[in-house]
């Protein structure tokens, strides 16, 4: 009878949801960071509220909130920055990611080995960008007709898109992909 355990379902499942919502607050909470450091922590101004609010959407609890933003403002806050990453994935589809980072040349390295792992190589900034529209709350929309892909070019995409889900300086990914349009914040 071991595994039939009540608690011990309970308790894999639990662990579970947790990765997923810790993932989600760390993301918002560098997020709420960087933004607070670029406003000097006045949570009126409109980049910052809507940080804010995208993470009171995710349920962030808001003494996390108000660590992040505390964060930004300190002293030791680190150079968090802004980077976006494009590729061309499976089936020809464009592919752009969005990251906060304290170290560009790691984060470069770190998201390029994983489209290596995957077959894909970096494009230069602008190549792929011109697939999407880039909207004023941040992130990018894709243009229409999104394209669409094969069963196994879907699965080779999938599974880029959980490693670069799986990556902490990793924001959002976007891609013109039918079916697969955007990816993380929206969790």
């Amino acid at each position: 009878m071991s595994g039939h355990n009540k608690w011990a379902q309970i308790k894999h499942k639990k662990a579970a949801t947790d990765a997923v919502k810790s993932r989600t607050f760390s993301r918002f909470a560098r997020l709420i960071a960087l933004e607070s450091k670029h406003t000097n922590g006045d949570v009126n101004s409109p980049s910052l509220k809507a940080a804010i609010d995208r993470a009171k959407a995710a349920n962030m609890p808001k003494d996390n909130i108000e660590r992040a933003v505390a964060k930004g403002t300190s002293k030791d806050a680190g150079d968090m920055e802004r980077v976006v990453y494009e590729a061309y994935g499976p089936g020809g589809i464009a592919i752009v990611v969005e990251a906060l980072t304290d170290s560009r040349n790691r984060t470069t390295q770190e998201v390029k080995l994983i489209f290596t792992k995957n077959s894909i190589e970096m494009a230069t900034p602008g190549a792929a960008t011109w697939a999407f529209i880039k909207l004023p709350e941040g992130g990018f929309k894709a243009n229409e007709p999104l394209v669409d892909i094969s069963e196994e070019d879907g699965e080779k995409l999938g599974t880029l898109l959980n490693a670069l889900d799986d990556h902490d300086d990793v924001q959002a990914v976007f891609t013109n992909a039918r079916g697969f349009e955007s990816t993380a914040e929206e969790e």
